[in-house]
Parts: C-alpha cells; structure tokens; sequence
C-alpha cells in the first residue's frame, strides 16, 4: 500500500487527504461520478448545475469567443493550475495560449488567464462570491465576473478588476453591474445582450 505523499487518490481514498493534502498529481486520475476542484488539497465535489446555468455559460463562451481578440482565446469546462495543492475548474477562462503546449497541458496555469468568469448556481454562492474572487485576485488574475440570475430570471454581471497594489477585486469603475447589455473593453471588447442568454 502507498504511503504518505506518494499514495495517489482513489474511490475510496479522495476524501481522506494526507496531512499535507493532496496535488493535483495525485489526483488528476480519480475516477469519481461527479465534478470536482481541489482547494487546499482537498477533493471538493462540484454541484449538479441547472439547465439555465449550463446554458448561459455555453452561450457567453461562443459570444466570446466570436468576439476575442488575439493573443486570447474563451475556453469553458477547463482547469486552472493556481498550485499543485489548488486547481479549479471556472465556468469559463479567457486565456493566453502563447508559449503552452495546448495539446499536452492538463490545466491553464493562472498567470495565463486573463478573466474568469463564474455563472453563480445555489450551491456555488460562497464560492463564486468570496473564495474564487480571492484566490483570483490573489494570483494576479486582471479580470473577474460574476453572472447572477435575479429574482425575475434576469442576469446581471457584476464586473471586477485588479487592483494591482492590494491583489483585490473592486468594480468597474463606469460600469460595475451590467443589466440587459454588457458593453466592455477589457480584456477585449466585447458587447453582449444578456436578456438573450436566458432565452431558448
């Protein structure tokens, strides 16, 4: 049997990290019937997302990605490498590709990502409101969104950047929340008709 750090995750081990928790090597081959992130070497399991959710994220990548500049490219479903004991999946990056070799990299190592973008689900509050935009902040990524659904089925998009000296997220200046249409130019332009993405 394996021990301490070299003992890889499995079905029945994931949620008994070694005391230093687990790396994404060890890891990257659990085959579990769910999604899921590491946070501080901890298997943390994804939720099940609505049909909604899934849809409006489906929709902002293709949006972005007809409207990306280079060297950027819109990515959905992929993992971010912040370190080895920290990997977690965005709904959507916008990533530079430049310099990876894109058919052998597991995950975009994050001071390749240029905005992260959360769709906020029930079970993903906390996380999408105060961890991710932390840790993401923290590691120099420039931009963050933040896609709510309100209380009448309308989106909002609360639009962050870095403050480069504290490592933290404050609004947009002219436009902090942006309802029915997002217009920005960072980290290219882009404009989107939000009221459409609910829509099927």
């Amino acid at each position: 049997m394996e021990t301490g750090e070299r003992r890889t995750a499995t079905e029945r081990t994931w949620m008994f990290p070694p005391v230093t928790g687990w790396t994404f090597d060890q890891v990257k081959d659990l085959e579990v019937p769910f999604d899921w992130e590491l946070v501080d070497g901890v298997v943390v399991v994804r939720g099940e997302t609505a049909l909604w959710h899934n849809h409006v994220r489906g929709a902002l990548v293709s949006v972005l990605r007809a409207a990306e500049t280079g060297p950027y490219a819109a990515v959905s479903g992929q993992c971010v490498m912040v370190d080895e004991h920290n990997v977690v999946k965005p709904d959507l990056i916008v990533c530079d590709p430049r310099g990876l070799d894109v058919f052998e990299v597991e995950c975009a190592p994050v001071e390749k990502v240029a905005l992260a973008v959360e769709v906020v689900s029930p079970t993903s509050r906390q996380a999408d409101r105060v961890r991710k935009p932390a840790l993401f902040s923290a590691n120099k990524v420039p931009y963050y969104w933040r896609v709510e659904l309100d209380r009448d089925q309308k989106l909002a998009v609360h639009e962050y950047w870095l403050n480069a000296d504290t490592l933290t997220y404050f609004p947009a200046p002219s436009h902090p929340v942006h309802q029915h249409k997002l217009i920005t130019e960072l980290p290219f332009p882009v404009e989107i008709d939000l009221d459409s993405l609910v829509g099927f």
